[in-house]
């Protein structure tokens, strides 16, 4: 393998633009060809984004010796049919979250992997203020943690589902808020703890739209070692407002929040130095992109491997489950 990372892009909507965008400022990575069922959509993907090969015809693009690496960014019921396709090629993979939309499909991808790399972008986890507060969790700094809050309180607008329409059904999109911008920072918080979730109850509700999927959740997860994790996540909200997530430990509390450009975490109680996290850039998304590149080309671990994120999609399904039955939901999720 050469020096540059030979990337896909598949699926040329508005998260994939965002990716081609940031790939210019990682110099490992090399865009060399995008798809989409959509020619003409392909076709000015390529153009704006100055890329090489067009293709509507994903398995002819895992016949193609030239690339190293596909990035998916597809409705999530096509991811698991599309990574267990190029696991069988040999390619390695980047998928937006959640990996899969359902725990099982999760886990047995995970199984079939081999020797191909499993990407999933929980961006977040490469976010300077979210690696901090991880980093503080896992190196006992707060002491035992007792518990975590979560609250996102964010708007949407009938665009969002009408410019994508695979968001409005549970077949396709598996979910809504929860799975779609919750779950990227409860990945943070059962990341920084480092326990699986064992339980979890939930409450789910649609108003305002007219859709399959939830766009207000709200849910409490307990880990294995008796934290208690609740989070609200929400489309809701009358105007967005900043992501907040509150740790609370026996020696100490750190303080999430979210901002366009520079989120912050502050340490109630302790002394704490910050640390940054790895690669360089000045986004999380350019990050992430490059740790990914180097975790193929050089063997140097990336912050989300697949086996990692099985603990939050397991967390999500058991709140959804919950939602349903309205009764406290277990969670079996051995050692991966």
């Amino acid at each position: 393998m050469t020096d540059k990372l030979k990337l896909s892009i598949v699926g040329c909507g508005d998260i994939a633009g965002s990716m081609a965008w940031v790939s210019r400022l990682v110099r490992q990575v090399e865009l060399d060809a995008c798809v989409d069922i959509n020619r003409d959509r392909a076709q000015r993907f390529a153009q704006r984004h100055n890329i090489p090969q067009v293709c509507t015809d994903y398995g002819e693009l895992l016949e193609s010796s030239a690339i190293d690496a596909v990035y998916l960014a597809v409705p999530h019921n096509l991811h698991y049919e599309m990574i267990l396709a190029a696991i069988e090629a040999g390619k390695h993979v980047l998928v937006e979250k959640p990996i899969t939309r359902t725990l099982e499909e999760g886990k047995r991808l995970v199984a079939l992997q081999a020797d191909v790399k499993i990407g999933v972008n929980y961006q977040y986890r490469y976010d300077n203020a979210c690696y901090a507060l991880a980093r503080a969790v896992q190196a006992g700094h707060l002491g035992k943690i007792h518990a975590a809050r979560i609250n996102i309180p964010w708007h949407r607008t009938s665009s969002y589902f009408e410019g994508a329409a695979w968001h409005r059904t549970i077949s396709q999109a598996g979910g809504g808020t929860l799975i779609t911008q919750g779950s990227h920072f409860l990945d943070i918080v059962l990341w920084a703890l480092g326990e699986h979730p064992v339980s979890a109850m939930g409450y789910a509700k649609t108003p305002v739209f007219e859709v399959e999927v939830d766009t207000l959740t709200h849910g409490i997860v307990e880990t294995e070692g008796g934290t208690l994790v609740s989070i609200t996540s929400s489309m809701v909200a009358a105007k967005e407002q900043a992501v907040t997530i509150d740790v609370y430990g026996e020696a100490g509390t750190a303080l999430y929040r979210s901002s366009d450009f520079f989120p912050r975490v502050r340490f109630v109680g302790a002394r704490v130095r910050k640390q940054r996290a790895p690669e360089r850039g000045v986004h999380a998304l350019q990050r992430s992109l490059a740790g990914f590149a180097h975790w193929v080309l050089d063997d140097k671990p990336y912050l989300t491997p697949a086996d990692e994120t099985i603990p939050v999609l397991a967390a999500v399904d058991a709140i959804y489950r919950s939602a349903r039955s309205g009764q406290r939901e277990l969670i079996a999720l051995s050692r991966l």
